[in-house]
C-alpha cells in the first residue's frame, strides 16, 4: 500500500544510529556546548560522557541540539542536568564537562512510543514503520500512576527515562509527528492518509481507564475531551516557532 512506503522512506530518514562526537567547545556559564558534525536536526537531544579513569566513564548532562550552522557544520547545544540514573549508592563527584568529552545523541531512537486516535491506526502504523514499539498499555500504566488521564510532557520524558523510549509519534488528522521524547521538539511532520472511523480517548490503549486523583488539579488531571485540540497544544507548547504545526492547526 502507499502509505506504507512512505511511512518507510519518511522513518528511513529521520531514524539513524546513535551519534558519537567530540565536544569542540564548552560554555558552562551559560551552559551551552558546540559539536562538529556533517549532519543534525534541531531537536535531537542526548547526554555528554566525560572519562575519569581508563575504562571509567560518567554521564554528566544532558543535551539538545539548539542550532545547526550548515556552512561550518556546527551544532550548537544546550546542557542541562542529567537526571536519567537515580540511585543514591551510585558515586558521585565534582567533575566538570571539558572539550573533547565524548556527545551521544539520537540515543533510543530504535525505540517509540505511538499515540493514536484508535487501534485500527495503531496498527497500520505499527506494522509499516519498522522500529521497536513500546505498547501504549505501559504508557496508559504510568499515566494511571500519577493520576493524569491527560499526559503531560513529564510523562513523556519519565516514559523515556523508564523504558529508552528515544521517539513519540503522534497520529493527527492525517499527519504523522514524529518528536524527541526528552525536548519534545518536532522532528519531522509527514502525510500519513489514513481513514479514521472511531476515536479513543485519551489515546488507543488496551486499559479501560486511566485512573485519577480527587485531590490532583494541577496539569493532567483533567479527563481529555479533544484528542486533536489537546496534542496540537502540547506539541505547540513545545515548538512556538514550528510554522507547519501551526499551519496545521489552522486547517
Amino acid at each position: 500500500m502507499r502509505y506504507i512506503v512512505l511511512f518507510l522512506i519518511f522513518v528511513s530518514q529521520i531514524i539513524a544510529s546513535v551519534v558519537n562526537a567530540p565536544l569542540k567547545s564548552v560554555d558552562e556559564l551559560n551552559n551551552i556546548a558546540t559539536i562538529e558534525i556533517n549532519k543534525i536536526d534541531v531537536g535531537i537531544s542526548g547526554f555528554i560522557i566525560h572519562k575519569i579513569a581508563d575504562g571509567h566513564e560518567v554521564i554528566l548532562k544532558s543535551v539538545t541540539v539548539t542550532s545547526f550552522d550548515k556552512k561550518n557544520s556546527i551544532a550548537s547545544l544546550e546542557m542541562s542536568d542529567f537526571d536519567g540514573l537515580k540511585n543514591n549508592s551510585l558515586p558521585s563527584g565534582k567533575w566538570s564537562v571539558e572539550v573533547g568529552d565524548k556527545v551521544v545523541l539520537a540515543f533510543g531512537y530504535f525505540r517509540a512510543l505511538l499515540i493514536a486516535p484508535n487501534e485500527e491506526i495503531y496498527h497500520q502504523i505499527t506494522k509499516a514503520v519498522k522500529v521497536q514499539w513500546i505498547h501504549p498499555d505501559l504508557f496508559a500504566t504510568i499515566l494511571s500512576l500519577e493520576g493524569h488521564p491527560s499526559p503531560t510532557k513529564n510523562d513523556f520524558v519519565k516514559m523515556s527515562t523508564t523504558t529508552s523510549v528515544g521517539l513519540v509519534y503522534f497520529y493527527l488528522n492525517q499527519k504523522l509527528y514524529t518528536v524527541d521524547a526528552k525536548s519534545f521538539k518536532i522532528l519531522s511532520i509527514s502525510k500519513a492518509p489514513l481513514t479514521q472511523n472511531s476515536l479513543e480517548l485519551p489515546f488507543y490503549t488496551r486499559l479501560e481507564k486511566i485512573n485519577t486523583n480527587w485531590w490532583n488539579f494541577g496539569e493532567g488531571s483533567s479527563e481529555m475531551d479533544n484528542y486533536e485540540s489537546y496534542y496540537y497544544s502540547l506539541l505547540l507548547k513545545f515548538n512556538p516557532n514550528n510554522q507547519q504545526l501551526i499551519s496545521e492547526m489552522s486547517k
